[in-house]
């Protein structure tokens, strides 16, 4: 069995990214648009790379274990890949040559004194896994082609001081439609999130049933992602279209129902109930559950009785 290769190599930048792959140096030094990446070379093969720009690509039907972002995916069916500054990308497997049909690298330089600088970070699915990629219709991929034939044909031509303005432009037409396609997906797999929605809620129950909030303090996030293995910003954008609610805010809501219910059947004090609950402090307890209810928990207990 061949030893395992654990080598990560950092790619600064778009011009690492291409001499990695053998690819003729990017036309911009911020932005790169690749079409169909060659096979990669041997002595490169095995290795896994750490990001330092964004990174979009459609991937074709493909099979292989392949790390990408925030793990793996066994590919069985093509889509739409994101990656952000700081995710790892690669294989460490000798013989699978994942390529892509079209690949887009952008370099956070890029970005800067434009909007989206700051608005990019706020696209949850730079921050999935690869299991949650976008699976695009034949429609849809269409549309995402024809911007990244826009950005090409923009690279392609004289770059002038109108060039970053329009190719930002398309980026953020890319993110959007990246974001309603999503929204499509959580809705055309609706049977199946439901059926993670009753398991969340399941494990949201059995955190407090079998009082796991003593030995790992208040639930959080990450907690339940995990349970369902899912990445967090999934889980949340997913809960988020189904119920309207995050899934920090089901936590909250669940916490306060706990709360009313021990403050309103038990004699606990009100640093019990808070331990009870994973709070590490009274106080902070207090705070929340006036925050949320607009009572203290005292002054509901006496409401209630």
């Amino acid at each position: 069995m061949k030893k395992e290769d654990n080598t990560l190599i950092k790619f600064n930048s778009l011009s690492d990214a291409h001499r990695y792959f053998g690819i003729e140096d990017p036309k911009h030094p911020l932005i790169s648009l690749v079409k169909e990446i060659p096979t990669v070379p041997e002595s490169n093969k095995h290795h896994r790379h750490i990001l330092g720009f964004y990174k979009i690509s459609y991937k074709p039907k493909l099979h292989g274990r392949v790390e990408y972002g925030q793990g793996y995916y066994d590919f069985d069916q093509g889509g739409l890949l994101f990656a952000a500054p700081g995710q790892i990308v690669g294989t460490k497997e000798p013989d699978v040559t994942p390529c892509s049909e079209y690949t887009l690298l952008i370099h956070p330089d890029f970005l800067l004194g434009y909007p989206l600088a700051k608005k990019i970070k706020q696209y949850g699915f730079f921050s999935y896994s690869v299991k949650e990629t976008l699976h695009l219709s034949e429609e849809e991929k269409n549309t995402i082609y024809s911007i990244f034939s826009f950005i090409q044909s923009e690279l392609d031509s004289r770059i002038d001081d109108l060039s970053q303005d329009v190719m930002i432009s398309q980026i953020e037409l890319l993110l959007s439609y990246a974001n309603r396609f999503y929204k499509r997906q959580f809705i055309t797999r609706k049977a199946i999130n439901n059926d993670l929605l009753q398991k969340f809620e399941a494990i949201l129950d059995e955190f407090f049933e079998d009082e796991t909030a003593l030995n790992r303090g208040l639930p959080t996030v990450s907690y339940f992602a995990e349970k369902l293995n899912l990445s967090s910003s999934y889980l949340s954008d997913m809960l988020r279209t189904i119920t309207g609610q995050s899934t920090q805010q089901h936590i909250h809501d669940h916490l306060i129902l706990k709360a009313k219910e021990i403050l309103s059947t038990t004699t606990l004090s009100v640093g019990e109930v808070a331990y009870a609950l994973g709070f590490e402090h009274s106080q902070s307890f207090s705070q929340f559950f006036k925050t949320k209810t607009n009572l203290s928990p005292l002054e509901f207990r006496k409401s209630f009785n």
